[in-house]
Parts: C-alpha cells; structure tokens; sequence
C-alpha cells in the first residue's frame, strides 16, 4: 500500500479506511474534551479543586480496560459496524451529562462511564484489518490510528475557544462538551449505514467462545490468567484514591474492592471454561500460536499508549504553570504532543510493512521512548519554550510510532482472535495510563516522566525475550488453520 493510494477513494477499502478513522478521531475528541478545559472549569466552578480534576483525569481511563475487553468479545461475536455504532450513540448519554454535572460525584462518575469510549480503539483496528491485506495491515492500522488519536489534539487545540467565542459565559465549557457528545451521536447513526464489515464475500472468522481468548499450552492458559487480573484489578487503585480524596468512605471502598475481586475470579473461570475442553482435545499445530507474543506486546501498549494517555491528561495544565502560558496557549502547545499522531503513527506502520522485521522495528520505538521521555523529564521554567515543545514533539514521535508499529503486528498473531487479542492490548493501554496518572498525584512533573521512561526501558526488555516475528507477516492473504475451516463450516450450517 502507498500513501497515494489514500486518495483513491472510489476503492472500497479506502473508503472504509477514512470512514473508520473520522469515527475513531470523533470518540476521541469527546473522551479528551475535559483536559484543555480543565482551567475553565476550576474557574467557572467554585467547589472544584485541582485534586478533583487529576481524580477525574483518571476516572477518564478507569473503564476503558474492561471496556476493551468487552468490546473485543463483543467484536468477535457481532462485527465491528454494529459494535462501533452503538457505542459512539450511547457513550454520547455519559457525556451530556458530565457537561450539565452539578455535583462532584455526578462529574465523578459520568466521567466514569463515558471512559468506555475509550474502546472504540480496538473496533477501529479490528474493522480496518478486515479490509487489508497482512503486508499492508501495519500502515493501514497506523494511518487509521494516527488520524483518529489526532482527535484528542484537535480537542485541545479548539475546546478553549469554542467555549469562550462560540459559546461564551462562565457555562461556555459545559456546551462545548456537549455539542461534541451529540455530533458523536449523529455520526454514529451514519456509521450504521455507511458501511459493512469487509470486502463482500468475506469470512467472519468467529472463535469457538467469545467469553474468554483462547490459548495454544497450558502454560500459557496460565499466563493469560497471570495477565488478565491487572486489566481489572488495577481499578482497586482508582478505588484507594476515591476513598483517599473522601469522595467514598471507607466501607463502600471494600464492597467496590469485593466487586473487583470478583470480577477477576469471573474471568479466569471463564477462561477455564473455554480452554479446559479445548487443552484436553489437543490444539492442532496449525493453529497454535504464542502468548508470549500477546504479553510483549500487552506490554508495549503499556508503556507507549499508557504513556499518551497520561501525558495528554496533564500536559496542557504542565506547560501553563511551569511557563506561565494561558489555558488557549497551553492548550495549543500540548496539543503538539498528539498532533504528531497524523505522520507518527502511519510511519510506524509503514516503517513496519517496509523494514521487513516488525520485531526489530518495535525494539527500536521502544528505546526511542526511553531516550524521549527522559528528556522531557529534564525539563523546566528554566529551559526556552521552543526547545520544550521540540523535545516533546521528539518524545512523541516514537511514543505514536510505537503505536503504529504494535498493531502492526497484533492482527497476524491470529486473525479469529484479533478482536480479543486487541481488546487485550488495547486494555493493557489504559492500565499504563490509571497506573501513570495515580502516581501523577504524588510526583512532581520531571518524577513522572522519568518513571515513563522507565517503563518503556521494561517493555523493550520484555520485547527482547518474549516477541516474535509472526509467520505469514507480510503476506498476501491471513492464514487460515483447519480449526477456522472447520469454525467457518460450522457457522455457515448455522451450528455457530
């Protein structure tokens, strides 16, 4: 695939390539339309604190990790046209309502909820590997993602006027929330219509069971039970600092940690609910794979899309108290950090497609972020503004080029499983981002970022010894196992 191939837009692929995107760019402009508002709000709202909007920035992330998760099973059992549709429709209830909130718990937990846009993520990436080929999947998913993340720059680069010179008055910031969450509903309507789920004649490949992913070995049923209980028990952190800022006390805080646990029981008996039977029959070798490639890459996201996520929830309040900028400036200059999003991550994609290694050319985003952050842990009042944006701008280079190339990689580890295996990477995400933003209230600026640094320094560890470069990467076609020949008969007879 060619960058001038992005015009031809009579070609159907192309077609639902830039569909897809504009809707993902949508879910996340409304997901990342608090951040550069925030100073607005503390000004217009007497009774918010600053400790108030760092809890809300990570109740924006909390449900997403579940979100994902759900999302993806949901993926492998209705298709992405539907899933993404009704999402961007019902996600637009949670975000009116954060608009008009008059209390700190009904911002709180609005808040909350409509962090489950978050998941449009993994349906986008699942609908475009749909539509492309395994050797042009790395920049087909890089140009969707990197346009779409361009949403949350776009929010903060155009929020804090729409809501002084459009709208205006002390509650300008509540109708420019709002008007986002209806246009997220509109075009959601559209979606439904406008488009299928692949080429005509293709195959849905379904997996046996959508409750839980299935795995290859028994030890590596045991490392996905291993992985799954941070994607849901990292929300006891969100929890504790709840309980901490006395929005909770401390009983309702254990019946929420209750809740958690038992959810993370739930999900390990699903999984061995559904990979029990499938371990004792034999997994045929055709269609065996290796988590190991699953959890490097869980990690990946982790720390590059984890990192996003947390800098884009403080980077526009840090660049406006340690220069002394205003809430419009700020909000411009911060928005460099996701802006990059537009080339970043359909280079790393392509750079992925071309190289001839994906391997490799993840090792190397990975280092790059480890330099990237560190400097900008080194920053300060001290140091010219333009040289802060040029070193953030770098930073985020490899942060969205990590991106692109992860899913460049994910959706040939094993295309029946893709939504789940995305929905599990996508959810590792946002554990990064609740981990890195609850540790936020503690450090100061240069502190956090210096532990970003840190985590992506681990994760290219993790990639050294665990990824692997996937068979039929850069192929024609998806490789097809007797079990997908067998799960297609199947669901054609209407068995499945």
């Amino acid at each position: 695939m060619k960058v001038s191939d992005l015009f031809r837009y009579k070609k159907p692929e192309i077609r639902a390539l830039h569909l897809t995107w504009i809707a993902f760019y949508i879910c996340f402009f409304v997901w990342f339309n608090m951040a550069p508002l925030a100073t607005s709000m503390l000004k217009s709202v007497g009774w918010l604190t600053s400790d108030d909007l760092r809890l809300f920035a990570i109740a924006n992330v909390a449900l997403t990790i579940p979100a994902r998760i759900l999302v993806g099973m949901a993926l492998d059992k209705w298709g992405p046209r539907r899933v993404f549709s009704v999402l961007m429709v019902v996600m637009a209830i949670p975000a009116i309502a954060f608009a008009f909130g008059e209390t700190r718990t009904q911002l709180l937990v609005s808040r909350l909820v409509l962090s489950s846009i978050g998941a449009s993520f993994v349906v986008g990436i699942h609908m475009t590997a749909m539509w492309f080929r395994p050797r042009d999947i790395g920049f087909a998913e890089g140009f969707y993602a990197g346009w779409g993340n361009f949403g949350s720059a776009a929010a903060a680069m155009t929020l804090p006027m729409i809501a002084l010179n459009v709208f205006g008055g002390d509650d300008g910031w509540r109708y420019a929330i709002a008007s986002t969450a209806i246009l997220m509903a509109l075009y959601g309507v559209f979606y439904w219509f406008a488009i299928t789920d692949g080429p005509a004649g293709t195959v849905h490949h379904k997996p046996r069971k959508v409750s839980a992913l299935e795995v290859s070995t028994w030890s590596d049923m045991i490392k996905l039970i291993i992985w799954t209980i941070p994607m849901v028990g990292v929300l006891s952190l969100l929890v504790w600092r709840v309980e901490n800022m006395g929005y909770i006390d401390a009983g309702l805080a254990w019946v929420f940690h209750g809740v958690i646990a038992l959810i993370v029981s739930y999900q390990i008996i699903q999984i061995l609910r559904v990979n029990l039977p499938i371990l004792r029959k034999g997994v045929p070798e055709d269609d065996k794979y290796d988590f190991n490639s699953v959890a490097a890459l869980n990690s990946t996201y982790f720390a590059n899309f984890g990192a996003e996520l947390a800098v884009v929830s403080m980077l526009p309040m840090f660049f406006e108290m340690t220069w002394g900028l205003t809430a419009t400036t700020a909000g411009m200059i911060a928005a460099s950090f996701a802006f990059v999003n537009l080339i970043a991550r359909p280079i790393g994609g392509l750079v992925s497609d071309r190289f001839g290694n994906r391997r490799f050319v993840m090792l190397a985003y990975m280092i790059g972020i480890a330099i990237g952050f560190t400097l900008m842990g080194l920053m300060n009042s001290t140091l010219p503004l333009f040289i802060a944006v040029a070193i953030t701008i770098l930073c985020s280079v490899f942060v969205q080029g990590a991106e692109g190339a992860t899913f460049g990689i994910l959706p040939s580890i094993k295309r029946r499983l893709t939504g789940q295996i995305s929905g599990m990477a996508g959810a590792y995400g946002n554990v990064g981002a609740v981990c890195y933003l609850t540790l936020y209230t503690f450090v100061t600026p240069s502190q956090f970022f210096f532990v970003i640094a840190a985590g992506a320094f681990l994760s290219f560890v993790a990639c050294f010894f665990w990824l692997k470069e996937p068979e039929g990467a850069f192929a024609e076609e998806y490789i097809v196992s007797s079990v997908d020949l067998e799960l297609a008969a199947d669901q054609k007879a209407g068995k499945l």
